[in-house]
C-alpha cells in the first residue's frame, strides 16, 4: 500500500482519536533508574494505553523488570506490561510468575520466546517449559482456569523473524500465536512505512485479524540503531545512513534529524489509517513527547 506524501498540518488538524503506549526497560544501576522515572514522569500524562517493561535474554532481568512493574503499580496510574519470555524457565516457572503478576495487579502480559543466552551458543530449551511463544500463549490463556484472564499481546516482524526459514514461514508462526489467544500483535521497529503495510496486508490474507500496532523507535543513535537492528532483522534504507552520515560527533544535529525522521514515519502511517502506536523509548522521554505532541496526543 502507497501513501499519498500529505503535509503535517493532516495530522495536527485531524481530529481522529490515537491511542499510544511506551516500552521502558528495567534499570540496571542508580543512575539509570533515575532515568528511567525520569521518563516515565514525563509520559505519563500522556495516557498511554499501557506501558510494557522488557525481560533479558533467557530472564536475566526477572527481578528488575518484576520490581520495576510494581512501582510503576504503586506510584503511577499507569497500566503495565509485562514481557515474558519462556525461555530458561519451566511451565511451573511461568506460571508462578504470572500468579505473582496478577496478585500485584498485572492485568497484561507481552508473550515472547526470548532470545537465546549469548553466552550458551549451544543452549538447549528447559525440557518441562514452553518451547515456543505460541505454547507460551496457550499456557497463559490456560491461566482462566484459575481465574487469571490476561491480555496478551505478541511480537510480530514485518522483515521477517532473523531465524525463521522464510517470510511465509514466519506468518504462519505468527498466526498460531493469534490463534493460541493473543489479542494484539505489537511489531519490531521499520523505517519505511511500506514494509508495515505490505505485513499487514499479509497478515490480513494469512487471517491473522488481531490489532497491529507499529513499534516506532526514534534514532538517537545511529551505531546502536544499526546493533539492534542486526539483531532483530531490520532494515536501515540507504537513505537514513546518509542522512545521518557526518553526526557521530554533532548530537544536537542528530538528535534534531532523529525527530523529524521518526515524525514523518508516523505522518505516512497516520494517513495511512494507523491510529495506534508503540513507542521504544529507550527510557528516553524527549523524543516520544515530541512526536506525540505532533500527533495530537497531548498532556492530560
Amino acid at each position: 500500500m502507497k501513501t499519498s506524501p500529505n503535509n503535517l498540518a493532516e495530522i495536527v488538524l485531524n481530529k481522529r482519536e490515537l491511542n499510544v503506549s511506551f516500552e521502558f526497560f528495567p534499570p540496571k544501576t542508580e543512575e539509570m533508574e533515575m532515568k528511567l522515572w525520569e521518563a516515565i514522569s514525563n509520559l505519563k500524562n500522556l495516557k498511554p494505553n499501557f506501558v510494557s517493561v522488557t525481560y533479558g535474554a533467557g530472564g536475566s532481568t526477572r527481578e528488575r523488570t518484576h520490581q520495576t512493574i510494581q512501582k510503576i503499580i504503586e506510584e503511577t496510574d499507569l497500566k503495565p506490561a509485562s514481557h515474558l519470555t519462556c525461555v530458561a524457565a519451566s511451565k511451573e516457572e511461568i506460571h508462578e510468575i504470572l500468579r505473582n503478576y496478577w496478585k500485584i495487579g498485572v492485568r497484561h502480559i507481552v508473550a515472547l520466546r526470548g532470545d537465546m543466552p549469548a553466552s550458551s551458543p549451544n543452549y538447549q530449551l528447559h525440557k518441562d517449559g514452553y518451547r515456543y511463544a505460541n505454547e507460551l500463549v496457550a499456557g497463559i490463556r490456560k491461566m482462566a482456569d484459575e481465574k487469571m484472564n490476561f491480555e496478551i499481546s505478541v511480537a510480530g516482524y514485518p522483515e521477517k523473524h532473523p531465524e525463521a526459514k522464510n517470510y511465509s514461514a514466519d506468518i504462519d508462526n505468527l498466526k498460531r500465536k493469534v490463534d493460541a489467544g493473543a489479542t494484539r500483535i505489537i511489531t519490531q521497529f521499520f523505517f519505511d512505512a511500506d514494509v508495515y503495510f505490505s505485513f499487514v496486508e499479509k497478515c490480513r490474507k494469512a487471517g491473522i485479524n488481531a490489532p497491529i500496532v507499529p513499534g516506532i523507535l526514534p534514532v538517537t543513535n545511529v551505531k546502536q540503531t544499526r546493533h539492534f537492528a542486526k539483531m532483530c532483522g531490520a532494515k536501515i534504507p540507504k537513505w537514513m545512513g546518509e542522512v545521518f552520515e557526518g553526526l557521530d560527533e554533532r548530537q544536537e544535529t542528530r538528535h534534531l534529524i532523529a525527530g523529524v525522521v521518526a515524525v514523518e514515519l508516523c505522518r505516512i502511517l497516520h494517513n495511512g489509517g494507523v491510529n495506534d502506536f508503540h513507542f521504544y523509548t529507550l527510557n528516553r522521554a524527549e523524543f516520544t513527547k515530541a512526536i506525540c505532541h505532533l500527533l495530537g496526543v497531548r498532556e492530560i
